[in-house]
């Protein structure tokens, strides 16, 4: 390996972290130049681990991320988790230790914009206190490498050596606070940005924990539940009941009906898939509460997409089924296109509340992962399970 050269591991849970990973693979090298030291030739290393998170915090996080980098012989390491983190009554946004080159960044506490660009600030940032320090002296004389490149780099302008992130907006709304501990108790990390646990924060915690859950993803495991539910409409397309609800069913009647049976398939697949944290599951109220809204709003953005796309499967069946002559023996008023419109509103509906809430999801095991509690369970058995597997081979070798 050249002296000028430094590999940087990129280290991300499977999923949606995965798919950012290997997009920076490609795009913080150039970045690393601009803000760190143009003499180095930045080499990223992208990988994933399914057991990353499983611990449940900070400090276990940042072990696993050591141990990977002593593995891989990587000059410095940084883990991509989708896991939220709290110290206390705050929530952590990213932590480094300079003297093992690991870091660590809590992607859902940037919420669900930008986010590929704050991932890259954050990165830059960490990766220049790991390489400067982060001693007041190391961060001057950061800084005056900062003061000569005050020209925008990809749309980047980064000014002070101190900062997380250069976004303004996300610093107004929710400033970071920089802490360099030096007790013995958190003598794993050199510093650390947090971010104060408020109301506004706990709502975009919970966006970027639904992004991360990516609910469009959990749209084949509908499939199942889609066609019953055609089905059943398809059938009620060809009595006039619907077509007669069509004339009488008033707007605010048909969102009413809309939103009702949107809940209840999201309430009945959390039921029937017990997708719910208990206190057993999860000790901690505000996390399991956290879970908990994360889940219901995944499975609610998912089941949105089902009834869009049953609607507009419906709109073509009664433009098939039903010719205008009979809508006008069966209607009291002169029909037209809105009525074809308001059936197939109406059958979308009914499809879902008679046809689809009897029926479990097709792929639970799709469903189930999209859980936050789920996810950090299966880990920690996994990770549990490793553990005896090494223990037991140590075991044998000394029994040899």
């Amino acid at each position: 390996m050249s002296d000028t050269t430094r590999y940087i591991g990129l280290i991300t849970a499977p999923g949606y972290p995965n798919e950012i990973g290997a997009r920076l693979q490609n795009e913080l090298p150039s970045l690393l130049d601009y803000y760190v030291k143009e003499e180095i030739d930045w080499k990223i290393d992208y990988l994933e681990d399914p057991l990353l998170g499983g611990g449940a915090n900070s400090k276990e996080v940042l072990e696993a991320t050591k141990k990977k980098k002593e593995d891989k012989e990587w000059d410095y390491a940084v883990c991509l988790t989708d896991i939220p983190l709290f110290i206390g009554n705050r929530m952590i946004v990213a932590e480094a230790n300079e003297e093992e080159d690991i870091a660590l960044i809590s992607m859902p506490s940037f919420g669900s914009t930008l986010m590929i660009r704050r991932l890259r600030e954050s990165i830059m940032q960490l990766v220049n206190e790991m390489y400067y320090g982060s001693s007041e002296e190391s961060r001057e004389r950061s800084a005056l490498r900062i003061e000569s490149k005050r020209s925008k780099h990809k749309g980047i302008d980064v000014n002070d050596s101190k900062n997380l992130m250069t976004n303004r907006f996300f610093g107004w709304l929710s400033p970071l606070k920089r802490e360099t501990p030096k007790d013995e108790v958190e003598g794993y990390i050199d510093v650390r940005f947090t971010v104060a646990r408020r109301g506004s924060i706990s709502i975009r915690l919970l966006a970027g924990m639904v992004r991360a859950n990516r609910p469009w993803s959990l749209f084949p495991a509908f499939m199942k539940i889609l066609i019953i539910a055609f089905a059943t409409g398809s059938y009620a397309l060809v009595f006039p009941t619907l077509w007669l609800l069509s004339e009488h069913y008033t707007i605010f009647r048909m969102c009413l009906l809309t939103v009702f049976s949107i809940i209840a398939m999201t309430i009945w697949i959390i039921l029937i898939h017990r997708l719910w944290e208990r206190k057993r599951d999860q000790n901690n109220n505000y996390t399991r509460k956290l879970y908990n809204a994360t889940t219901f709003l995944t499975l609610l953005i998912t089941v949105c997409i089902y009834y869009v796309m049953l609607f507009c499967l419906f709109l073509v069946g009664v433009f098939v089924f039903i010719p205008m002559g009979m809508l006008e023996d069966q209607l009291t008023g002169t029909p037209g296109l809105s009525n074809y419109f308001y059936i197939a509103w109406i059958a979308a509906s009914v499809a879902t509340v008679i046809g689809a809430l009897g029926t479990a999801l097709e792929d639970e095991d799709v469903v189930l992962n999209a859980t936050y509690g789920y996810r950090q369970r299966k880990r920690q058995e996994q990770l549990r399970e490793k553990r005896e597997n090494v223990e037991d081979k140590e075991n044998e070798s000394l029994t040899k």
